[in-house]
């Protein structure tokens, strides 16, 4: 996903070809006979980044728990990535010659092809991404080349780098998804624009809106989202490389031209916040949590609107299924996939943050558990916005069942203000309004056929112009302001969205 500056993102094939051709045949020499030259201890001792002080072997318990690569390895084309920069800014830093630089970017490239072809060999002692792609690194150039790489770098920032590399591609995909979901609500809503349908609140109703004005209450839920989203990628993309296990890099290189190189717009300023910092990692969470939460609350409005209680809109066959027993059926599983995926996420969240709350200062073991509910954020997220957009495209809204289930008691609202025109206090107006209500109620007549004489006993403020107020279309309409229910003023609210994609998508 997403675009790494020129020089930094290796592409296999024929660049994996001008490497070979860069990489002299005194290079080739120089690196096939130092392989030779440490074949024996490299059998004898299993390749790992750490142990030099270590007289016994790792409890096999241990080494199970230790060992991320089931989920790492994800990362390993930003971590080859990282190892290209790091690898040049030794070279300008004169820790690397330009023939070592040449061979290690030959020996990252193959191991990338590796990894994109299937075929790379994952050991048993392999710990992490990090692990494997150093040791094959070692194992194709040998370790008086390959063993350079790793100058002054420890896996504490290079684990950051490469989940920042990662994420800052991950949020693209959100926000590309996010500009999908809005412009499809969008269209729906141009659609149907002349549909009349009860609003709720408290899931009772209470006064007739457009449903293009309810469906676009979710696109500016979204909209604002995207906005969160966008904001957080500019704050996260800060260069952690340059920081060491904790203490910093003393090897002078430049982090700032490292940070230009790599797409980041700046650097971290404290080596020891560089190596602990995951507030990225929890406000990625927390932003596919509200995300989430908002596409949850559309899902329920969705599942109870396509119930035959209310029969608003009928959901597709392709994002429904049916039941085991019962033929009749058809389920919004889509929908409630949606609702329970925002579950998942919300527990993710909340887990890394019990994670991190107890942490004493700079690196600890405990931030590997970081990783797969990052992963799993971004999946489900991103599974459930591509989701609800197919719901929200392939949906019919039944225009007649809509307005069927409007009550001209809803128009009460109406009724008072009909009074506050005619210069009545609203508090008054309200109550006044109450009244009518409770008689309607106690008559047994709709409001809408009580007669002029029976509003009259209540306030004589009622005459004849008041037969006015029963047509749904006329109250909607009265509500021109911006943000309102009229017609104006809802696609006022679709030409700003349309405006706000052009710019965003």
């Amino acid at each position: 996903r997403g675009e790494v500056p020129d020089g930094i993102q290796l592409v296999c094939g024929d660049r994996l070809k001008i490497f070979q051709e860069e990489v002299s045949c005194k290079e080739r020499e120089m690196m096939s006979t130092r392989r030779g030259e440490d074949k024996k201890s490299e059998v004898a001792t299993p390749f790992k980044l750490w142990g030099g002080r270590y007289s016994k072997g790792t409890d096999h318990v241990l080494s199970r728990v230790n060992n991320s690569l089931t989920v790492d390895k994800r990362l390993y084309a930003e971590d080859l990535d990282g190892s290209v920069a790091y690898a040049r800014s030794l070279a300008e830093a004169k820790l690397l010659t330009q023939s070592e630089f040449k061979v290690i970017c030959y020996g990252l490239e193959t191991v990338r092809d590796e990894w994109i072809k299937g075929t790379i060999k994952l050991m048993p002692r392999d710990e992490d991404v990090h692990t494997v792609n150093e040791r094959r690194l070692i194992e194709i150039v040998g370790p008086q080349i390959g063993g350079k790489l790793h100058t002054g770098r420890s896996r504490n920032e290079q684990v950051v780098l490469d989940m920042k590399l990662w994420m800052r591609d991950a949020v693209k995909d959100l926000l590309k998804q996010l500009g999908e979901l809005i412009k499809k609500i969008n269209e729906v809503a141009e659609k149907y624009i002349d549909v009349l349908m009860p609003g709720y609140t408290h899931m009772q109703r209470g006064q007739p809106v457009r449903f293009s004005h309810w469906i676009l209450s979710y696109a500016f839920y979204f909209k604002e989202d995207y906005h969160r989203v966008a904001e957080f990628l500019k704050r996260m993309n800060v260069l952690p490389l340059g920081s060491g296990a904790l203490a910093g890099n003393p090897f002078n290189i430049n982090r700032h031209k490292l940070a230009d190189d790599l797409g980041f717009n700046g650097v971290t300023y404290n080596s020891m916040t560089a190596v602990s910092d995951r507030d990225f990692v929890v406000e990625f969470n927390f932003l596919c949590t509200l995300t989430g939460v908002h596409l949850s609350r559309l899902a329920e409005d969705l599942i109870l609107f396509s119930t035959k209680e209310y029969n608003f809109l009928e959901l597709s066959e392709e994002y429904t299924t049916g039941s085991s027993l019962m033929p009749q059926k058809r389920n919004p599983d889509s929908l409630e996939l949606i609702r329970g995926i925002a579950g998942s996420v919300f527990g993710q969240h909340c887990g890394l943050l019990m994670t991190l709350k107890g942490l004493p200062s700079t690196y600890n073991k405990d931030l590997q558990c970081d990783k797969s509910g990052m992963f799993a954020v971004f999946d489900q997220s991103l599974l459930s916005l591509t989701l609800m957009t197919g719901v929200i495209g392939t949906m019919r809204v039944d225009e007649d069942r809509c307005l069927s289930a409007l009550g001209y008691d809803m128009l009460a609202t109406d009724m008072a203000y009909y009074l506050v025109r005619r210069g009545i206090p609203f508090r008054e107006a309200h109550h006044i309004c109450g009244e009518v209500v409770a008689f309607s109620e106690k008559v047994k007549i709709p409001i809408n056929k009580l007669t002029l004489e029976d509003l009259q006993d209540i306030c004589p403020y009622f005459d004849e112009t008041v037969s006015a107020l029963w047509n749904y279309e006329n109250s909607v309409e009265q509500y021109t302001v911006v943000g309102g229910t009229s017609k104006i003023s809802v696609q006022e609210q679709i030409n700003l969205l349309k405006e706000f994609l052009s710019e965003a998508v």
